[in-house]
C-alpha cells in the first residue's frame, strides 16, 4: 500500500467534497467547528485521507468516543483568538519581558492605557482558557479513564501538573496582579512554557474537530465504517444514502474480488448519478475515518478513488466534450494499470459522441476493466445493449438498474436499485409532459 490516498481535483469536484467557501460541500456539512484552528485541522483531514486500517479505525473510535460522551466544546472562539493573539506578541528573555511590562505601565500612568489594557486582556484570556481546559481535562480523565485518547489527555494534564502553573487556580484577573507577577507570568507563558502552550492550542483545535464531527454524526444518525486490510478486497455499504440529501432513499452496495463491477442502467432522473456519488462520498469519508451515512459499512482499504461524472470540455485547449472524456478515461486507466487498488466511477461513458461509437467504446473499456479485479468499478450508461453483450462474457459484473414507474402517465422514481438491465424508455414521455412540442 502507498502512504498517500490518491485522488484528483476532478474527483473532488464530481463528489463535491472539499471547499469551505461553498455552502453545499461535504466539508461544509461537517464544518461545525468553533475555532479557526479547528477549521484548519478539519480541512487538512479532508485533504489527506488515511491509508492504513489501524489509523482509520483509531480515528473512527475517537469520533465515536466523543459522540457517546456528548460533551460540548468548552471554549468560545473569541477566548481562543485572544489567547492566540496574546502568545503571538512575545519578546525573548526575562529582561525584555520586564522592559515591555514596565513600558506599558508607564504609558498607562501617562494616560495611554490602550497597550497596557491589551496586555491585561490577553493575560486574562490566557488565565481563563488555561483554567477552563484544566477543569475539562481533569473531568475527561475522571469520567472516561479508558478513552482512545487517554495518552493524549494525560500529556495535556501533565502541562497543568507543572508546579510553575500552580498560581493559575488563584488568579482571578490580570488587573489584580502586581508588577512582579505580571512580568513573571508574561515571561513564563510566552517564553518558558511556550512549547507547552502551543501543544495545548493544538489539542484545543483537535478537540474542536472531534466534538464538531461527533455532533454532526449524532444529529444526523450517521454510523462508523470498519476498515479491513487492503488485501481483503471487499466493500459493503448497508442502506447507504447521500449525506447532503434530505430524506434520501438508501441503497445497499456489495463489491468483492469476485464481483467487482457494477454496471448501472436506468432512465434519466432515476437516480444513477446520486447512487454513484453516494458510493464515492462514503468511500472517501470512510478512508478519512469519518462517520458515514449508512446503516453499516465495512471496507478493505483502497489506494485511491477517481471519478468521471461531470467532465467539462476545454475551450482553451480546443478539446471537445468527447475528447475531454477520452483523456479522462486515459488518465484513470494509467492509474489503474500502475497498478493501484482503486475505486473508479464512470458516469455515462462517452456520452459526447454518437451512439455507435459510444456503444463500441463503452463495451471495450468495460471489458478491459473487468480484468482488474483488485479495483472496484461502477459504470453507468444509457446504452443498455452493452449490458447484454457483457452478460455473455463475464461473471464478475453485477447488473443493476434504477427503475422508473409510470403512474397516471408520469414517471415516478423509487430510487432503489434492482438487479437486471433497464428497459425503460421514458424520454419522450417527459418531453410530452413538459409540453415542449406544443410550444413549438
Amino acid at each position: 500500500m502507498r502512504g498517500t490516498f490518491l485522488y484528483d481535483k476532478q474527483t473532488m469536484d464530481d463528489l463535491n467534497l472539499q471547499g469551505k467557501f461553498q455552502g453545499n460541500t461535504i466539508f461544509s456539512l461537517f464544518n461545525q467547528t468553533v475555532t479557526a484552528g479547528g477549521e484548519r485541522v478539519l480541512d487538512t483531514m479532508f485533504r489527506t485521507p488515511l491509508s492504513r486500517e489501524q489509523e482509520i479505525n483509531t480515528r473512527s473510535g475517537i469520533f465515536h468516543f466523543f459522540q457517546q460522551a456528548a460533551m460540548p466544546f468548552p471554549l468560545e472562539n473569541e477566548l481562543v483568538k485572544a489567547f492566540e493573539q496574546y502568545l503571538s506578541f512575545a519578546v525573548p528573555g526575562l529582561f525584555s519581558s520586564m522592559v515591555q511590562v514596565t513600558r506599558r505601565k508607564a504609558l498607562a500612568v501617562m494616560g495611554l492605557r490602550e497597550e497596557h489594557q491589551l496586555m491585561l486582556k490577553g493575560l486574562d484570556a490566557a488565565i481563563r482558557l488555561l483554567n477552563t481546559m484544566q477543569t475539562f481535562i481533569h473531568r475527561l480523565l475522571k469520567e472516561h479513564p479508558a478513552s482512545p485518547l487517554d495518552s493524549r489527555f494525560r500529556e495535556v494534564a501533565a502541562i497543568f501538573a507543572d508546579t510553575r502553573l500552580q498560581w493559575l487556580s488563584a488568579a482571578d484577573s490580570a488587573a489584580t496582579l502586581g508588577y512582579g507577577k505580571l512580568v513573571r507570568y508574561e515571561y513564563l507563558l510566552k517564553q518558558v512554557l511556550r512549547k507547552q502552550m502551543e501543544q495545548l492550542l493544538h489539542f484545543v483545535y483537535d478537540l474542536d474537530v472531534y466534538i464538531a464531527v461527533a455532533t454532526v454524526a449524532a444529529t444526523r444518525g450517521f454510523t462508523y465504517a470498519t476498515a479491513q486490510a487492503s488485501g481483503d478486497n471487499m466493500l459493503t455499504i448497508a442502506e447507504g444514502y447521500h449525506p447532503s440529501i434530505e430524506k434520501a432513499i438508501p441503497n445497499t452496495v456489495t463489491l468483492s474480488g469476485s464481483s467487482n463491477i457494477i454496471f448501472l442502467t436506468g432512465a434519466n432522473m432515476a437516480g444513477k448519478s446520486t447512487y454513484m456519488k453516494t458510493v464515492g462520498v462514503l468511500v472517501y469519508l470512510a478512508h478519512m475515518g469519518f462517520p458515514v451515512s449508512a446503516a453499516a459499512m465495512t471496507f478493505s482499504v483502497m489506494e485511491g478513488i477517481y471519478t468521471s461524472i461531470n467532465v467539462p470540455d476545454n475551450i482553451d485547449m480546443g478539446y471537445s466534450h468527447f475528447y475531454a472524456e477520452v483523456l479522462r478515461v486515459k488518465n484513470i486507466a494509467a492509474e489503474i494499470s500502475a497498478p493501484h487498488n482503486l475505486v473508479v466511477i464512470f458516469d455515462e461513458l462517452f456520452k459526447g459522441t454518437n451512439v455507435k461509437d459510444a456503444y463500441d467504446a463503452t463495451l471495450a473499456v468495460t471489458e478491459a476493466l473487468a480484468a482488474h479485479r483488485n479495483c472496484f468499478f461502477i459504470v453507468s450508461t444509457h446504452i443498455v445493449e452493452v449490458g447484454a453483450a457483457l452478460q455473455q462474457q463475464f461473471n464478475n459484473i453485477q447488473f443493476l438498474y434504477m427503475p422508473t414507474v409510470i403512474e397516471n402517465g408520469r414517471p415516478v422514481y423509487p430510487y432503489r436499485s434492482q438487479e437486471g438491465i433497464s428497459a425503460d424508455r421514458h424520454g419522450m414521455t417527459i418531453i410530452r409532459n413538459e409540453g415542449i412540442l406544443e410550444l413549438l
